[in-house]
């Protein structure tokens, strides 16, 4: 049985850099977000996080071997009709009841315990990770047999999150041709109540679940990293954290499936947080994301006024 760590979160989140971080400590292989494996490598050959295409990649043709017998074998047309058949938002109460999982659902989960018990053999690891964010993905993988998961859902303060859904940010994989996904603070500030809140229904369902803040993450990441190993099962020794220093990790190369462009970084990364939304992000838009998050805001510890006026 696959020993899975999925991080969860609205996007901009910070989940890329607790994955990076978490991929340093022995005993786990960090995969990305595996939830656009199958249209962005499978079917595109993007770049892996190691740089090179999908493709041409050992450890991710290892992976496909040891899972279906070749990449070539999967049909992406069908999980792509499993994942807009079962995962979505608005599925998420009907994955979330008591009663059996459909065929479909069962379907679509066991596509990712096959790459995650793959990719834990290939890797030589016990635990691997699926930074995927989706709330709906993780509802769909509680129902997996082969899966043994547990949930860091990673929260940021959702104004920070607005403002870095409105800045425009370049695909790395498609060479500069493509841009990732912007929404308005008002889009943004809803989806991060949506997604938000059905992490703490998953924790409801029985599925450990461990909530951290962003902002608290980066205040001290060394400490942060040792109660998430302690989450997973992974025990740690002092020298598993010389890679972080200072105000920085030095990272070695991943094998991330997709994601932001963090995850080609390699050698030094800083690790300080980005506060630029308190001047950047106009009072208007502050305040409405203040209000439409409100509630979930002041459930996870983020002060509702803010002292810096833009």
């Amino acid at each position: 049985m696959a020993q899975v760590l999925f991080l969860g979160g609205f996007g901009r989140s910070g989940t890329t850099l607790v994955e990076r971080l978490l991929g340093e400590l022995p005993g786990i292989c960090a995969l990305g977000e595996v939830v656009h494996l199958w249209q962005r490598d499978v079917r595109d050959d993007e770049r892996c996080g190691c740089g090179d295409r999908f493709s041409g990649c050992e450890f991710w043709r290892r992976v496909g071997e040891l899972a279906f017998n070749g990449w070539a074998n999967v049909d992406v047309d069908r999980v792509r009709a499993l994942r807009d058949a079962v995962e979505r938002t608005r599925h998420i109460p009907r994955l979330a009841s008591a009663n059996a999982a459909s065929d479909e659902v069962r379907e679509y989960a066991s596509y990712y315990a096959r790459v995650y018990t793959a990719a834990a053999e290939a890797a030589g690891a016990r635990v691997v990770i699926d930074s995927s964010k989706h709330s709906a993905l993780a509802h769909v993988l509680r129902w997996a047999d082969d899966v043994d998961l547990k949930v860091v859902h990673v929260v940021r303060d959702a104004r920070g999150v607005a403002y870095s859904w409105t800045k425009t940010v370049t695909r790395p994989e498609t060479d500069g041709t493509d841009e990732m996904t912007r929404y308005s603070p008002g889009r943004s500030a809803l989806l991060w109540n949506a997604h938000n809140a059905a992490f703490g229904l998953l924790a409801r369902r029985g599925v450990p679940v461990r909530r951290i803040r962003y902002e608290e993450f980066l205040a001290d990441p060394r400490a942060g990293l040792i109660r998430l190993a302690d989450f997973a099962g992974i025990p740690l020794h002092p020298e598993d954290l010389e890679f972080l220093r200072r105000g920085h990790a030095d990272l070695r190369a991943g094998h991330s499936a997709a994601g932001n462009p963090m995850r080609f970084t390699v050698g030094r990364l800083p690790l300080r947080r980005d506060d630029a939304w308190v001047a950047a992000l106009p009072r208007a838009q502050r305040r409405l994301v203040g209000a439409v998050c409100g509630p979930l805001l002041r459930a996870y510890g983020y002060p509702l006024n803010i002292t810096s006026e833009a």
